[in-house]
């Protein structure tokens, strides 16, 4: 299994602007990508993705239960070759086999508790990204990935859902999508919205502003309540004070140990399992007691002592101390556990 690429991820609004390696997006001048070429790109290569054929879903699972999930994958394109389009095809290879791997990472915690479904969806090749205004990068995270899970979601609920309550998941740049999808096509949509038992928005800020600017949702106050989105960024010590792309002003977290927004310490022994890669065993294994927690009211973030991961490498946009990569990994055990306890409290309030 290969090392899990990470997205940097730089929030503008409520619109993501993915950066590589912490260069500037281009002004217009310094690159052939313009905004013009990003509209035209997308007007011309959108052709809406077929949802009713199977092959264009990462996972579309036998339903055994009566909750689903519908989980978004990060961003996984990355094409530096000449020529290469801005926005990858719905069947690119290389971005469909790391899109299985990542879900063996994330979405695994919650197949215990719901039936989950995974689309494909065209995403922006992280190189011509890399090449960009910001004006272009919300035009093009906006266009053909956002109209693609909104396409997902179309089909999914008149054909696949059948009136369960259900799931949001993701993470990084699936939780970017994952905040069209609130602000927008909830909104639209508040016959599923009322269904929603939680949205779980990890490795992305959710702000103070996003939520005052979308009354319509709610963060969550504790470990049970329903119908609200969860998140949180994770990081250590010495990131204090250091700038860190996904980590926004205003930013909120909620401790994914004791579920709790204050500043309450959980150690480690309150860690009911991290899900982590052993690259001496090349497997992904439960690891006990793994990580402690405590929230950062000022950063808006949750900071970790561990010794079971290594902090981001390879790029200084996360900051020396950012567990991006394992932000579903540290806490999987708990996370999962959470998952089953909002059902339970879902259920117990809808009846």
């Amino acid at each position: 299994m290969r090392k899990w690429f990470i997205p940097t991820i730089l929030i503008c609004s409520t619109t993501a602007v993915l950066i590589s390696c912490g260069r500037k997006a281009k002004s217009p001048d310094s690159g052939t990508t313009t905004t013009e070429t990003v509209d035209s790109t997308a007007e011309s290569a959108y052709v809406p993705v077929d949802y009713s054929d199977k092959n264009n879903w990462l996972r579309q699972p036998e339903v055994t239960k009566d909750v689903d999930c519908f989980y978004i994958y990060p961003t996984e394109y990355v094409d530096d070759s000449e020529g290469a389009p801005i926005f990858a095809d719905i069947n690119e290879k290389s971005m469909r086999e790391p899109a299985g791997e990542t879900y063996l990472m994330q979405a695994t915690a919650y197949e215990t508790s719901t039936n989950v479904f995974a689309p494909f969806y065209r995403q922006v090749n992280m190189v011509a990204a890399s090449n960009m205004t910001f004006e272009e990068q919300e035009k093009a995270f906006g266009s053909i990935p956002k109209k693609d899970i909104f396409a997902a979601l179309d089909y999914y609920f008149k054909n696949l859902n059948g009136g369960r309550p259900f799931i949001l998941a993701g993470h990084s740049q699936g939780s970017i999508m994952q905040s069209f999808v609130l602000a927008e096509y909830m909104k639209a949509h508040p016959e599923y919205l009322k269904r929603m038992i939680a949205a779980y928005v990890i490795g992305y800020s959710i702000t103070e502003e996003y939520l005052k600017k979308n009354s319509h949702l709610k963060f969550a106050k504790g470990a049970d309540d329903t119908g609200v989105i969860i998140s949180w960024n994770t990081e250590g010590p010495e990131n204090k004070d250091k700038d860190n792309i996904v980590v926004l002003p205003g930013a909120i977290s909620i401790n994914p140990l004791n579920w709790k927004r204050d500043d309450t310490y959980a150690s480690a022994k309150e860690n009911l399992g991290a899900y982590l890669y052993n690259y001496k065993t090349q497997k992904l294994e439960i690891i006990p007691n793994a990580a402690d927690a405590q929230v950062d009211l000022k950063r808006g973030v949750v900071i970790t002592t561990t010794k079971a991961a290594q902090p981001v490498t390879g790029t200084t946009v996360f900051g020396p101390a950012s567990y991006h990569e394992n932000d579903y990994g540290l806490y999987y055990n708990n996370l999962k556990a959470n998952v089953a306890t909002r059902i339970a409290a879902y259920k117990k309030n809808v009846k």
